[in-house]
């Protein structure tokens, strides 16, 4: 990996000597030079001459340093994710070598020890993971500069594969050039905000680079793991257990953009996609299945398959059996891809809806098996089952999402008998368009409704009598999810969900689906209301006790957890996550949202996809094992009297900051928050309508963002250090890290949060602001809460037990000190302006021509800052 850094580096550099105006490279290493210096002698002098650096350039050259180090982050992101893929491709093709943890394989072993084989063969049927794509504005890069990463990872492919010093491997460098000089001429930063329907494509490229195709391989593997050479020959025991929900298109929470009509043509563009790579799909494994008829004679259903597609479409017929002479499974593959076609285009023939295309799909694979090919129906034939069992007709299974607030509103004014107003009409057709997505596509294809800052149950039966005022008895299928985010919610939610069983929809669609009942839960906003150590504690009591209603009332529950990118959005590992929920909590079914930056992350690679849902599933199956839930009750029962303290104590800390008179105004003056609603990075708006006055009306995601940005990191552990402080017992503690899994994923997430923090840094920021107090307040718990978690890891520094995120996190920080030193320059020049009053009106400057250059330096800097430090979001 360092040799594809350098390698990647030394092709930057030679770019901005041949691209960049006269001087640039030199400046860059200046900078480069003394940010390390500062970063590894940790003297004010040093630290001193890298600002001094930093404040020397013009705007124009410190527009052109900062677009470099960005560059440069991405090429370092590039080559950590190359080596990801190389590992993991190394480990798979060497017996033996791949990882004795955290595979699906392993966790079903440990299943069968535990519970038995038919108790561990059910579990596994019942196994589902259930990701939802969202729009949140987190992922900062363009989707321009995504593709000219992407095409520079094939090159560095390539390269890899090619003979050393040999002309493959030249012509993969010098490409490689040419696409560092793509990233480096193309603007960084969105020219305007992306429309929803811009963001439901460019989730659709998942789809179609990577998810689409791995899915399937990932059953595969799982079951090559369980049944070795048995794999493939006979019916696979690995469930299609994948499910991808989508929020994009659908989530109209504070968001005027997304309106029926995009929600309409975001379920059509992922029909649309989804039905071409069924096509595609289907003809492929087709047109390989080239089995003479004398060895591999049709059963009865193949033939009247065949037949039926003769007397529907005579001319595709004749083509197709000229091409498959004597073939006659070949034939029936290739007539049901062209179904597939007219299905896409409303033809006459199309599938009616993805079950018919199922039981083709089995009739097929019956026929081979009978006739003795059972390598062909258990592998080819079997990766498109998988395929349509877990994509549909419809990709993704479409949720929609409104705030509480406005169905009241809603019904109100339709309950007054009044004209109904121009929001009301559009909360009312949000129910015709799923009426007509499931009509077109089927129920799973869109009925998820979920309704947030759900604080009654009379909150969840309002979207029932909306759907009725729409569509009068004539509604869709749907299925009501509360969202319970803020503390006070999450207390109330047993008892609301108590109640809202009772109601007669609720108690039908119940019967109708085994009795299941779904229930998302809010980190991100939990966390800005009481900061993260009592969400954290809060969430687990919240499932806890939802867990034991449920169990008790014999539902089938499944917890959505509404988590993040960074940690203080409920980010962080998910398995390690999974394995540290309440018992019951769990019980083989794991759906959470996967947002901006973490969806190319963990989905945009083949091999990092693969290795990703085979982790998370993992854990999901195992998270119900009696070991598991012993380990997970009994910490929490041992260490409940911590978890009070440490509830009470962070919970007084964090109020103490953000209730101070005048916390919002100094939290948008030392952080860049503002600027970052600037920024085009969705089409969401960055606050829900009221100024900066009220944090309360400040989204989640800008409150992590800009508290990043700031090298604070404030939102993923503020107040956790006054709470183990008040524990006070390192014994005790140490204890509770080593067995209790929720305060060890608490603590490792905090330590990777902190070692992204950098206080010399942060000390400016917070300058900014004119108050001692609340400056003093943040950085003497940073000390406080740095001191505790080194104490309970071990070592002399953090992340020091684990070494090789320490050593990844210590190689960026230099580099992103630099563009830190230049945003605040930026900052310190809008805010100066900002508080200079005009000589004839006594107000303050209006924006200028320099503020516009200051403005833009800045939002160039956070697009490099959030690339080197990865999880920002």
């Amino acid at each position: 990996m360092r040799g594809d850094v350098r390698m990647l580096g030394a092709l930057l550099g030679q770019v901005l000597r041949e691209s960049g105006r006269a001087g640039l490279y030199d400046d860059v290493e200046r900078l480069r030079l003394a940010t390390i210096q500062a970063y590894d002698e940790e003297s004010t002098e040093a630290f001193e001459r890298a600002t001094e650096i930093a404040d020397s350039f013009s705007v124009e050259r410190a527009d052109e340093v900062a677009r470099a180090f960005t560059c440069y982050f991405h090429l370092v992101n590039l080559a950590e994710e190359h080596q990801r893929v190389r590992i993991l491709r190394d480990r798979a093709g060497h017996q033996g070598r791949e990882d004795a943890v955290d595979t699906v394989a392993t966790a079903y072993a440990q299943l069968r020890r535990e519970v038995g084989d038919e108790e561990a063969a059910r579990r596994l049927e019942d196994l589902r993971f259930h990701p939802v794509f969202t729009a949140h504005p987190t992922e900062a890069r363009r989707r321009a500069v995504s593709a000219s990463i992407r095409r520079l990872s094939e090159l560095l492919t390539q390269h890899d594969t090619a003979s050393e010093g040999g002309a493959e491997q030249h012509r993969a460098r010098r490409r490689m050039l040419e696409e560092v000089d793509t990233l480096w001429r193309t603007a960084p930063l969105r020219a305007q905000k992306p429309s929803p329907t811009d963001e439901v494509r460019t989730v659709m490229s998942v789809f179609d680079e990577t998810l689409f195709t791995t899915v399937p391989h990932v059953y595969r593997r799982i079951d090559d793991a369980l049944r070795g050479d048995d794999s493939g020959a006979s019916a696979p025991v690995v469930p299609a257990f994948v499910r991808i929900g989508s929020w994009v298109g659908g989530d109209r929470d504070g968001n005027p953009f997304v309106s029926a009509s995009v929600t309409r043509e975001a379920a059509n563009i992922a029909s649309d996609h989804v039905l071409r790579g069924l096509e595609r799909a289907i003809e492929r494994i087709g047109r390989g299945l080239t089995l003479d008829a004398e060895d591999t004679p049709p059963s009865e259903a193949v033939v009247t398959l065949w037949d039926s597609f003769v007397a529907t479409d005579e001319n595709a017929a004749t083509e197709i059996a000229a091409r498959s002479p004597e073939e006659p499974h070949r034939r029936v593959l290739l007539a049901l891809a062209s179904r597939v076609v007219r299905t896409r285009s409303g033809a006459d023939g199309a599938y009616s809806d993805p079950e018919q295309l199922l039981a083709d799909l089995r009739a097929v694979q019956a026929s081979l098996a009978a006739s003795g090919a059972n390598r062909h129906a258990f592998g080819g034939v079997q990766h498109l089952i998988w395929q349509v069992e877990t994509y549909g007709f419809h990709l993704t299974e479409l949720e929609v999402r409104q705030h509480s607030q406005v169905h009241r509103e809603a019904l109100a004014e339709l309950d007054a008998g009044t004209e109904p107003g121009e929001r009301t009409r559009e909360v009312l057709d949000v129910f015709r368009a799923i009426a007509d997505i499931q009509r077109t596509y089927g129920p799973r294809a869109a009925g998820r409704y979920v309704v947030s800052f759900t604080q009654s149950a009379e909150d969840l039966a309002n979207v029932h009598r909306l759907a009725r005022h729409a569509l009068g008895d004539d509604v869709p299928v749907l299925d009501v999810v509360p969202l319970f985010e803020t503390f006070a919610d999450l207390q109330a939610a047993p008892g609301i969900l108590a109640e809202v069983v009772g109601f007669p929809e609720f108690r039908s669609r119940m019967a109708a689906t085994g009795n299941r009942l779904e229930v998302m839960l809010g980190y991100s906003d939990s966390s800005k209301d009481v900061g993260p150590v009592a969400a954290n504690l809060a969430l687990y009591e919240a499932q806890e006790k939802i867990a034991l209603w449920a169990k008790d009332a014999g539902i089938a529950l499944t917890l959505f957890h509404g988590r993040g990118g960074a940690l203080g959005r409920g980010g962080g590992p998910a398995n390690s996550a999974i394995l540290a929920q309440p018992p019951h909590s769990v019980d083989g079914r794991f759906k959470l949202t996967e947002q901006g930056e973490t969806i190319f992350a963990r989905y945009g690679e083949p091999a990092i996809a693969m290795r990703h849902i085979d982790q998370v599933a993992a854990a999901t199956l195992l998270a119900s094992s009696p070991s598991v839930e012993e380990r997970t009750s009994g910490a929490a029962a041992r260490f409940a009297d911590v978890a009070r303290v440490m509830d009470e104590t962070s919970r007084e800390k964090f109020f103490a900051l953000v209730k101070a008179d005048g916390f919002a105004p100094w939290f948008a003056t030392v952080t860049p928050l503002e600027e970052i609603g600037l920024l085009a990075l969705g089409s969401r708006p960055a606050r829900r309508g009221l100024s900066v006055e009220s944090l309360e009306d400040l989204r989640a995601i800008p409150w992590v963002f800009a508290w990043t940005q700031a090298r604070i990191n404030l939102a993923g552990w503020f107040g956790l250090g006054t709470a183990l402080e008040s524990v006070g017992d390192e014994a005790l503690l140490k204890d509770a890290y080593r067995d209790w899994p929720l305060l060890h994923t608490m603590i490792d997430n905090v330590a990777m949060s902190l070692a992204k923090t950098d206080e010399r840094i942060a000390r400016r920021y917070l300058a900014l602001g004119d108050r001692d107090d609340l400056a003093h307040l943040v950085l003497d718990e940073l000390t406080l809460t740095k001191e505790w978690v080194i104490r309970l890891t071990g070592g002399g520094a953090l992340l020091e037990n684990k070494p090789i995120l320490q050593r990844a996190v210590t190689l960026r920080s230099p580099y992103v000190d630099a563009l830190s030193l230049l945003q605040l320059r930026a900052l310190r020049e809008l805010r100066s302006a900002a508080s200079v009053p005009d000589a004839s009106t006594g107000s303050a400057v209006e924006g200028s021509g320099a503020d516009d250059e200051q403005r833009r330096l800045l939002l160039l800097s956070v697009s490099g800052v959030a690339a080197g430090l990865q999880n920002t979001g």
